[in-house]
């Protein structure tokens, strides 16, 4: 999946293995993940030799053997004696004996590799050094927490459909199912001790718990929804977002969820279908509305921004692997481009809330200065805060950004409201 670029949550669970090993091939794979770069830097040290270019699946089986002695409760003789019998099936002559000599001695020299002290950045902190270098400018006093948070484990956040049950009507539910639950610091919102399968959350497919983190949770509430607003959810997949928003509008709305990518689309409707709630579901573009949009201005809108992602590495480990510099910038240059395409759409003295689910002040902080700096028809800032960072693990939510932006009922420049 490295060298292809595949994101982790496209091959599990996995085809053809039986669903008593899915767990364990889960824990492999996102540990590998979550881990790669340390272990890449101690097969780095163990090996007499580079791999070839070639020997990927050789490095990979490496990886995940010594993730298996490093950090699984996986017995060391059964670690040892699996990887082996994979790399024989690779089909080379030495693959197995290289694999068993790797393994032998990590065994001898564990306590050496794993010392912190004796490790570079990358592998102390089991990321590449462009997101280490970008998050130390960034949070100069944080960036050793946030990287730690980035390797915990996440927790499980869900969010209580208030138009179906109560929170504590839920949470007793659990209790009679034996599952340990607490209460968020957001209304909606319910952390399970032990993740568990989606499909065994009581309720679930009747619509009274989705499953949603407890920063997620955050942007529907700031909208300040009014019974009779039209809404609009840009960039809406999976359609999380979406779904609380008609719950918390309880059917008083008019919400348009617009999606670019028509499968991802889908996704929005089926978890609309099993909220029993509806929207109006448009194939479409947020930085060309003049495709879709009807000329009618929206009261809200969110704008749940395509980003590095890199506030929620901790759920998608995949992403110190497969992002680059350069994704960064090319979605900076996207988010401006969805906010000055939105802003029109706005009606006066309506909200937009721009959000994404990262820590990087590019597309945080500074992208909202810089809209503000070009775009006059902004409210002036007559209360503050008028944005909000949360960190990776802060409250135990996912690492998230909102900022919240209002249209004034008329143009301070023209002395007319503003027309979209």
């Amino acid at each position: 999946m490295i060298d292809d670029g595949v994101a982790v949550d496209e091959l599990l669970p996995a085809r053809g293995i039986a669903a008593r090993d899915q767990p364990l091939l889960a824990a492999l794979v996102f540990g590998a993940l979550r881990w790669h770069h340390r272990l890449d830097w101690q097969c780095s040290r163990l090996l007499s030799r580079p791999l070839q270019k070639g020997e990927t699946e050789l490095a990979a089986l490496l990886r995940i053997g010594i993730l298996q002695l490093a950090e699984l409760r996986i017995p060391p003789h059964a670690a040892v004696s699996a990887t082996v019998d994979a790399a024989a099936l690779l089909g080379s002559r030495h693959a197995a004996g290289l694999v068993n000599a790797v393994l032998r001695r990590f065994q001898r020299e564990h306590e050496q590799l794993t010392r912190a002290d004796e490790q570079p950045l990358e592998a102390r902190f089991s990321h590449p050094q462009w997101i280490i270098e970008a998050l130390r400018h960034d949070y100069p006093e944080q960036w050793t927490a946030i990287l730690d948070a980035n390797n915990a484990p996440p927790p499980m956040w869900l969010r209580v459909n208030a138009l179906r049950t109560s929170r504590a009507e839920y949470l007793a539910k659990l209790e009679q199912g034996g599952l340990k639950a607490t209460l968020g610091a957001v209304e909606s919102a319910v952390r399970l001790d032990e993740p568990m399968p989606v499909a065994s959350l009581p309720g679930f497919a009747a619509g009274e718990v989705s499953v949603q983190d407890l920063s997620a949770q955050r942007a529907a509430l700031l909208l300040d929804l009014q019974p009779g607003h039209r809404v609009l959810d840009a960039c809406a997949a999976p359609g999380g977002k979406t779904g609380h928003i008609l719950e918390l509008a309880a059917g008083h709305c008019d919400v348009w969820a617009v999606e670019r990518d028509r499968a991802r689309l889908e996704m929005v409707r089926e978890n609309l279908d099993r909220l029993a709630l509806s929207a109006n579901l448009v194939a479409g573009d947020a930085t060309t509305p003049q495709e879709w949009w009807d000329r009618k201005p929206f009261d809200r809108i969110l704008l749940d921004a395509p980003c590095s992602a890199l506030g929620v590495i901790r759920r998608h480990p995949d992403i110190k692997v497969l992002r680059r510099p350069a994704d960064v910038d090319r979605v900076v240059t996207l988010q401006a481009g969805m906010l000055r395409a939105l802003w029109p759409l706005l009606a006066p003295g309506g909200l937009l809330v721009y959000a994404t689910c990262t820590v990087l002040q590019r597309e945080n902080d500074r992208q909202i200065e810089a809209f503000r700096s070009l775009e006059p028809t902004i409210e002036p800032e007559l209360a503050t805060p008028t944005s909000c960072q949360l960190l990776t693990g802060e409250a135990e939510g996912d690492g998230f950004y909102y900022a919240w932006l209002r249209k004034p009922h008329v143009s301070r420049t023209l002395g007319v409201s503003p027309q979209p």
